[in-house]
């Protein structure tokens, strides 16, 4: 199946999760969160909540700082 993350696409694995996405990315789920068309995806949902073809995924990264 093919998503749209930050506007980029990408295949994944039917039935991906936002988990799947998550660590296919490569990132930590501490630092980040995770909008799916939209809505955002508590992280206690991430191994829960399946991907679509065609969803539109956001990933926004925490930075800190002062």
């Amino acid at each position: 199946m093919q998503v749209l993350v930050n506007d980029e696409p990408r295949a994944l694995a039917d039935g991906a999760t936002v988990a799947d996405l998550v660590a296919a990315l490569g990132l930590g789920p501490r630092r980040i969160a995770v909008e799916v068309n939209r809505t955002i995806v508590r992280r206690a949902d991430y191994a829960t909540t399946t991907l679509h073809d065609g969803d539109a995924v956001e990933v926004i990264h925490f930075v800190g700082g002062g």
